[in-house]
């Protein structure tokens, strides 16, 4: 039997299965950060209609990310049974659902459940596309389409915050207050995907009828070849469960924690913030659309250019520095012009390190222990918006500042930069150590 890999030219299909893919899939992620990030316009109103407090309502739009924990790694491993396009449908339609359930909240009580239900609801979107794109996409590409799906987050939060500010602004309109319109639209739509996904997005290369037998043996060989060398650095465990408390994983979960706060706490307060500038809901929105285009930019023209390794990483202690500097300055500098600009050049520094971040779990983990494993990271991880939900109003209300709390995602981004300087360092002595080991076996 010929197993000898068929000549392909790579580029040109990597770019086509990208076409076909990608601009679904960063959809389905610009529906869900809206999803997400309404509560940080509706809470504008929601205050005052529910009687809850900063801190109180901090804590129900916290609620998200426990069911998102509880959820996310039972989703991801149902998501490998029963593939792809089944079980992101179902995720897309419950978190629709329960997104419109919310502009009904009566209490504080049904408020904290629907949020918590939210989470549960999209739980395994996030590292399930990321497993997806393991099934497609050789390594040396990930970077560049991790980036594109990112994009939907960036842009979730520009096109989201320019409608929601307007839908807070239509108070009255079929008897409903602002804040419900926003949930009301902002859910529609990921109901409405739910049959796209079922008909168009197709379950593994196998299955696609978009590319050629030859090109589907050229990519299974060649995702092949990679899963087995990720294969040598796994543990010698044979559940796939046991990888969630595997050190690696809980490593890269603590240090994908430090990133998860610095982006809630920037999205959830960025409203509130700019609302202190004495502008219009419809104006704050549309203030607020400037972090996240110059995000969508960044990350259209820099993932493609980090194939390397080392560049990544390179990249990723770049992005932290800045991003410290600039959030710092969001708060000492001394008008309110200059610390936007600065608050707004560090949001693309948050967002480029998140496409970099998920190329490194891959190197470890394959199969459905990579299911698995990406799902432990991002929940645990995604731990720090709960953190950020409920810290920031306090450090809001301990300070008397609406600038303060900008001190959180600066810290953060501190830390991120410190465990990526260890890591680089950790893996240029690796380097070293294969190229001497190589020179030994040549002698």
């Amino acid at each position: 039997m010929d197993t000898a890999q068929p000549s392909i030219d790579e580029t040109p299909l990597i770019n086509r299965i990208a076409l076909r893919l990608m601009p679904l899939l960063g959809l389905l992620y610009l529906i869900a950060y809206i999803d997400r990030s309404n509560i940080s316009f509706a809470k504008l109103q929601m205050l005052g209609s529910l009687g809850l407090s900063e801190v109180a309502y901090g804590l129900g739009a916290s609620l998200f990310f426990i069911g998102y924990l509880i959820f996310e790694v039972p989703s991801n491993l149902l998501l490998h049974k029963f593939g792809a396009p089944r079980w992101i449908a179902r995720i897309m339609l419950t978190w629709g659902i329960v997104t419109v359930l919310l502009a009904f909240t009566k209490n504080a009580t049904s408020f904290y459940v629907l949020r918590f239900l939210l989470g549960a609801s999209e739980a395994g979107l996030y590292p399930g596309v990321i497993y997806y794109l393991t099934l497609w996409f050789p390594s040396r590409h990930r970077v560049r389409m991790l980036g594109y799906f990112t994009i939907g987050s960036s842009l979730g939060n520009m096109v989201g915050a320019p409608i929601c500010g307007w839908l807070l602004d239509k108070g009255g309109l079929l008897g409903l207050q602002g804040w419900q319109l926003v949930f009301i639209i902002t859910g529609i739509p990921s109901i409405l995907l739910t049959a796209v996904v079922l008909l168009y997005l197709p379950e593994s290369p196998l299955k696609a009828k978009f590319i050629t037998d030859a090109e589907k043996k050229w990519l299974a060989g060649t995702l092949e070849k990679e899963r087995a060398l990720a294969a040598q650095s796994e543990s010698g465990k044979s559940s796939f469960l046991s990888v969630v408390t595997e050190p690696r994983v809980i490593g890269m979960a603590l240090y994908y924690m430090m990133l998860s706060m610095s982006v809630y706490g920037v999205s959830y307060w960025l409203p509130t913030l700019v609302k202190g500038f004495g502008v219009s809901n419809t104006v704050n929105g549309l203030i607020n659309i400037i972090p996240w285009l110059l995000a969508t930019l960044v990350l259209i023209w820099l993932p493609s250019k980090l194939r390397a390794a080392n560049r990544t990483m390179a990249a990723m202690l770049c992005a932290a520095v800045l991003g410290v500097i600039f959030f710092l300055g969001s708060v000492f500098l001394p008008t309110n012009t200059l610390r936007f600009i600065a608050l707004s050049l560090g949001a693309p520094c948050m967002y480029l390190l998140l496409p970099c971040f998920w190329t490194l779990p891959p190197r470890f983990l394959t199969g459905a222990r990579a299911a698995a494993g990406i799902a432990a990271i991002n929940s645990l991880g995604n731990v720090g918006g709960f953190i950020a939900q409920n810290l920031v109003p306090w450090v809001r209300q301990a300070s008397g500042s609406t600038k303060a709390p900008m001190l959180i995602p600066a810290a953060c981004l501190f830390t991120f930069g410190i465990v990526t300087l260890i890591l680089m360092r950790r893996e240029r002595h690796a380097q070293g150590d294969v190229a001497r080991e190589r020179r030994v076996e040549a002698a």
